[in-house]
């Protein structure tokens, strides 16, 4: 249009456009004419049916259902004649189709998290071991016996997210609390076995918002050891995708053939296919958790790391490891009410109850501090006031009877030694004396000779000077072939005695 403003379109101009969009000539001189008659030069569309935020809002009432939609608009119009009349089934089919992604049909019709099935996730690059770990709970589909009563236990367990390795857990017949996540982490942190090598300190540690896991308790024991816990924001599962992942490997590898799984396939009404199926007991359930992690560090072999299992991936990754210390896990977790306690003859009373130790005997009168972990009762750990760990303790009325005996040894073996000590004394205090035949003074046993007494007095001697001097070196013999010096005559000067040697 430029061009024919300018008088300059011709026919070749017309041609090359129409071979370049690939239309007829006659269509782009027929645009050409319309351009002159009405001066636009953008296609000419015609008034259709869009979905708007009212349709939208239709479709969350029904579910998503487009005839219900289609009725409730024909219904609308029949109310009020101002409104314009219903479009058809199949328009409002073709403008979902053009008007909507598939990720917003899903939400409309099922909710965020059928929408979210359609978004795209990026994927964090390739880190090296224990450059971050993921936590979270897992509420297990499985009920199990715990004292008489079906339930359902909690998962708490932290996996790193460079080899996949499940770095430790915590099994809890109800709702975990942060003594779980304590639990988790102190064997997470731990190289020993049944985790071990794997463990040390981690650069972070991602969570998504639960409260056991920013609880102070569990923030405190990760700052002291300079470990960041990045808390993602609520809902957020892909932010997380390495531990959900595992959340959904352990369900579909494990929990699924197990007794009593709550997603079972069902029979008409509802009932499963044995509904008086037997129920694992909570600890036959953890030990068959176990072999599955151990199947799972030491033989699953994920795609992701190239034909390897996730420990031989750990060990052969050349970056180095930040271990704790064992006097430092000892304090991991702990909580200290700041009091100083006392041990006596009953043990260590802490909340009007007393705990004992076989290292406790002989230690009454002592003041000590008491540290425990939360919700566990059953035990302490005994620390002196200089901050040494002096060891653990357990509740003296449910102390098992391999404990009492622990104790009741540990009296005998005290009794013994100084038994022996005092024998030895005894010993001591007793002077014997050598036998005579004739009229002369007694010689004790074991009494040293004069040489014997003057070699040990020099030795003690050198021995001192030694200790004083590091650097001393002990005369010794002038060798033979040494020039010894002359004395000087009797008539020099210097020699003050005439007559004698110098």
């Amino acid at each position: 249009m430029a061009l024919d403003q300018h008088g300059e379109l011709t026919s070749a101009h017309v041609q090359l456009v129409a071979t370049a969009v690939g239309r007829s000539e006659r269509t782009v001189w027929r645009w050409v004419t319309k351009a002159r008659a009405t001066g636009r030069l953008d296609a000419a569309y015609r008034t259709r049916f869009t979905i708007t935020p009212e349709i939208r809002r239709l479709l969350v009432l029904w579910g998503g259902n487009a005839s219900a939609v289609h009725r409730e608009l024909q219904q609308r119009a029949l109310a009020d004649p101002l409104l314009p009349a219903a479009p058809s089934l199949s328009t409002i089919h073709r403008a979902l189709r053009r008007d909507l992604t598939p990720g917003e049909r899903a939400g409309l019709a099922k909710g965020e998290a059928a929408r979210r099935a359609f978004d795209v996730f990026g994927q964090r690059p390739a880190t090296h071991r224990n450059a971050a770990w993921e936590g979270d709970h897992k509420c297990v589909p499985v009920r199990v016996w715990v004292e008489g009563e079906l339930v359902q236990p909690w998962l708490t367990w932290f996996i790193d997210c460079a080899r996949k390795v499940i770095m430790g857990l915590a099994v809890t017949p109800h709702a975990p609390s942060r003594d779980a996540v304590l639990a988790a982490l102190r064997m997470a942190l731990d190289r020993s076995e049944p985790f071990g090598p794997a463990g040390g300190l981690p650069g972070l540690i991602r969570v998504d918002r639960g409260k056991e896991f920013l609880c102070k308790t569990v923030a405190s024991a990760l700052g002291a050891l300079a470990v960041p816990v990045v808390d993602l924001p609520a809902y957020t599962p892909h932010l997380k995708g390495t531990i959900e992942a595992l959340n959904g490997a352990v369900e579909d590898m494990l929990f699924v053939s197990m007794p009593r799984y709550v997603h079972r396939q069902k029979l008409t009404g509802g009932h499963t296919a044995d509904p008086d199926e037997p129920a694992l007991p909570f600890e036959a359930f953890v030990e068959l958790l176990l072999e599955w992690v151990h199947w799972w560090n030491t033989e699953h072999r994920p795609k992701s790391l190239d034909g390897l299992t996730p420990m031989e991936a750990w060990r052969s990754d050349p970056t180095p490891l930040r271990e704790v210390p064992a006097e430092q896990l000892a304090h991991f977790g702990l909580e200290d009410d700041g009091r100083t306690r006392v041990i006596t003859t009953r043990g260590v009373q802490w909340r009007n109850r007393h705990y004992i130790a076989p290292w406790m005997v002989g230690q009454a009168g002592v003041r000590v501090a008491v540290r425990h972990l939360p919700h566990h009762d059953m035990t302490i750990e005994v620390f002196g006031l200089d901050g040494v760990h002096l060891g653990s303790a357990v509740l003296a009325e449910a102390a098992s009877e391999e404990q009492v005996r622990k104790v009741r040894n540990a009296r005998t073996a005290k009794a013994r030694r100084l038994r022996a000590d005092m024998k030895a004394a005894e010993r001591l205090r007793r002077e014997r004396f050598e036998a005579v035949t004739t009229a002369a003074p007694p010689e004790r046993l074991g009494a040293l000779t004069e040489a014997e007494a003057e070699a040990e007095l020099a030795d003690s001697a050198a021995t001192d000077l030694r200790r004083a001097d590091p650097g001393y070196i002990p005369h010794q013999p002038v060798p033979d072939g040494w020039a010894r010096p002359i004395p000087p005559a009797a008539d020099e000067p210097g020699n003050d005695t005439p007559g004698e040697n110098a």
